[in-house]
C-alpha cells in the first residue's frame, strides 16, 4: 500500500480507515500490547529473568496508560526495557512534513503547523515516521537545563523572521516537545535539577509549559518513562514529591535470581560468536564460575551494595576469558579454543573495574578481592560437580611432594605430561557427568578446574606463582569432600 503524501490523500486512503489517527500514544501502546498478548508473542526480546516479576508489572502499567519508572541498580536491563517499548508502536505514523514536534495532520498543536493547515488545507504535505524516531532518551545530569528539556527562545530566528521574542514562532523546542506522539525516557531521573523536575510534572498534569516567562499551552501527547537508582528515589534523595506523586507505577528491577538465569543473559550478551562452532568449546563449568563471581560479589560485605554488581561484570569477564584462551591458541598454534581457570584469573582487569568497594575492601585492594571472588566462585561450582568425589589418592600425591604449575600459556601436551602422574585424577574427570573429555584441551581445562577446586577446599595449596602443592595446614585424613569447609562459601 503506497503512503499518502497530502492530507487529502490521507483522508481518502485505506490507511486512514485502518489507523486510529486520533488515539493517544498511551492508547496506541495499550492496544498494540493487547494484540501481542492475544497472539502469545514475547513482549521484550532479549530480556531474561523478568517473566514473572518485572514484565507483568510493566504490562499492567501500559494497560492502565500510566507513566512509570524502573527502579534498580546498574546493569539490570532498565535502558534495554525502555528502548524495547518501541516494539509496541505502530509501524508508521503520519505527521506534518517538516514539523519539529511530529504534529498530527488532523489536529496540529504547534503554531507553524496550524498556519500551514489554514494556508494549504487538504494540500498539507505529510510524511510518515518509524518507531525508532518516536523514542527520545535523555540521561539526566545536573547540568541539564530547561532549554534542553522544554525549549528556549531563539533570538536568531526572531531576528531573521522579524518576530517579537514573545511570539510562539520564535521557539526552539527542546527534547520533550520533540518527543510528541512518542515515548520520552529519562535515565537517572533524580539527577535532574529541581526546577527541571517541576517542568516535567507540569507537562504531565496540566500540559502547559513556560519558556522565558512566556506561557504556551502545548497539549503534548507523550508517554513518559524513567529509570533511577532506588537509593536516590526516596524522600531523602533528590526526587521532588510532586513529580513522584505523578508517576503512575514504580517497578523494581533485580539481578538474576539464580546462576542459570545469569548464564542465559551472559551468553546472550557476550561477544563469543566470533568463532565457528568447531573453533571454540566453552565448558559449562567455566560459564558457571564466571556467573558465580557476580553472585558471590553481590553477597560480599566488602563490596558496596548500594552500587550493586552489574550484569556487565560476567559479560565482560566471559569475553576476556575467551580472548585469553584465543591468545593461547594463537601462541601454541592449537586447533580448539577451550577456556581454563587460569584464563579466569587472567581476566582480573574486567572484574576490578566493576567493583565499588567499602572501606574494608579498599584496604585489601580490588585485585585481592577479585581473586578471592574467583576462588569462592570456583569452590561453589566445584561443589556441584564433585560433591561425591573421593580424592584421597590425589591429595596424597601432593602430600608426598608433588607439584603442578598452572599456566595460561602452557600447551595441552605440556599440561597432560605434568598431570598424568597424579593418581586417580583422569578417572575422576572422565567419570564425572557434564564434563566433556573428548579433546586434550577439554581434559586440561577440567583438570585445572579440579585442582583449583581442591585449593578452594583447602585440601591443597597454591602459591603466588600458581604452583599447586600440599596444603600448608594439617588436614583431616578423610579426603572425601567436606562441604562445610568452604572458604567463605555458604
Amino acid at each position: 500500500m503506497s503512503q499518502p503524501s497530502t492530507l487529502k490523500d490521507l483522508k481518502n486512503s485505506e490507511y486512514s480507515k485502518e489507523k486510529h489517527l486520533y488515539r493517544t500514544i498511551k492508547t496506541e501502546l495499550r492496544e498494540n500490547l493487547i494484540n501481542k498478548l492475544s497472539r502469545g508473542e514475547k513482549l521484550f526480546s532479549g530480556v531474561v529473568g523478568y517473566e514473572d516479576s518485572v514484565i507483568p508489572q510493566i504490562t499492567n502499567a501500559i494497560l492502565s496508560r500510566h507513566n512509570f519508572i524502573l527502579l534498580g541498580l546498574r546493569g539490570q536491563a532498565k535502558s534495554r526495557i525502555l528502548r524495547s517499548l518501541t516494539s509496541l508502536l505502530d509501524e508508521y505514523l503520519p505527521v506534518v512534513s517538516g514539523c519539529e514536534i511530529n504534529d498530527n495532520p488532523y489536529a496540529p498543536i504547534c503554531r507553524v503547523c496550524r498556519n500551514l493547515v489554514n494556508e494549504l488545507g487538504d494540500n498539507l504535505p505529510i510524511s510518515f515516521i518509524t518507531p525508532d524516531r518516536r523514542y527520545v532518551e535523555k540521561l539526566a545530569t545536573p547540568d541539564v537545563t530547561i532549554a534542553d528539556i522544554i525549549g528556549d527562545v531563539d533570538p536568531i530566528k526572531a531576528a531573521r523572521s522579524g518576530y517579537l521574542l514573545s511570539d510562539e514562532l520564535t521557539i526552539h523546542y527542546g527534547l520533550l516537545p520533540r518527543a510528541n506522539r512518542g515515548i520520552f525516557a529519562i535515565n537517572e531521573l533524580p539527577d535532574l535539577a529541581g526546577k527541571i523536575q517541576v517542568g516535567l510534572f507540569n507537562i504531565m498534569q496540566e500540559g502547559d509549559i513556560q519558556i522565558k516567562g512566556y506561557p504556551i499551552r502545548l497539549p503534548l501527547d507523550i508517554a513518559l518513562v524513567f529509570s533511577a537508582n532506588p537509593e536516590d528515589y526516596t524522600a531523602r534523595g533528590k526526587i521532588i514529591t510532586p513529580l513522584k506523586d505523578r508517576i503512575g507505577a514504580e517497578i523494581h528491577t533485580h539481578y538474576p535470581s539464580n546462576v542459570d538465569e545469569g548464564i542465559a543473559i551472559t551468553t546472550q550478551e557476550a561477544w563469543t560468536n566470533r568463532f565457528s562452532n568447531n573453533e571454540i568449546k566453552i565448558p559449562h563449568y567455566i560459564l558457571e564460575i564466571v556467573e558465580q563471581i557476580a553472585f558471590v560479589a553481590r553477597e560480599d560485605t566488602r563490596i558496596d551494595k548500594r552500587s550493586g554488581v552489574s550484569q556487565r561484570l560476567p559479560i565482560s569477564t566471559l569475553e576476556s576469558v575467551v580472548s585469553n584462551a584465543e591468545r593461547r591458541k594463537l601462541i601454541n598454534k592449537g586447533d580448539l579454543i577451550v577456556p581454563r581457570i587460569s584464563d579466569v584469573y587472567a581476566s582480573l582487569p574486567t572484574i576490578t573495574g566493576k567493583l565499588e568497594l567499602e572501606y574494608e575492601g579498599e584496604q585489601l585492594g580490588a585485585s585481592k578481592i577479585a581473586q578471592d571472588l574467583i576462588k569462592r566462585a570456583v569452590g561453589k561450582t566445584f561443589m556441584r560437580y564433585f560433591s561425591k568425589a573421593n580424592f584421597t589418592s590425589i591429595v596424597d600425591w601432593f602430600n608426598l611432594g608433588g607439584t603442578i604449575k598452572a599456566s595460561d600459556t602452557s600447551t595441552d601436551d605440556e599440561y597432560l605430561l605434568a598431570i598424568k602422574s597424579i593418581n586417580g585424577l583422569f578417572q575422576i574427570i572422565r567419570t564425572t557427568k557434564s564434563i566433556e573429555t573428548n579433546h586434550a584441551s577439554l581434559i586440561v581445562s577440567a583438570a585445572e578446574f579440579f585442582l583449583e577446586g581442591l585449593y578452594a577446599q583447602k585440601k591443597i595449596s597454591r602459591s603466588e606463582h600458581n604452583i599447586y602443592s600440599a596444603a600448608k595446614v594439617e588436614k583431616s585424613s578423610r579426603y572425601v569432600a567436606d562441604w562445610t569447609d568452604l572458604d567463605g562459601v555458604n
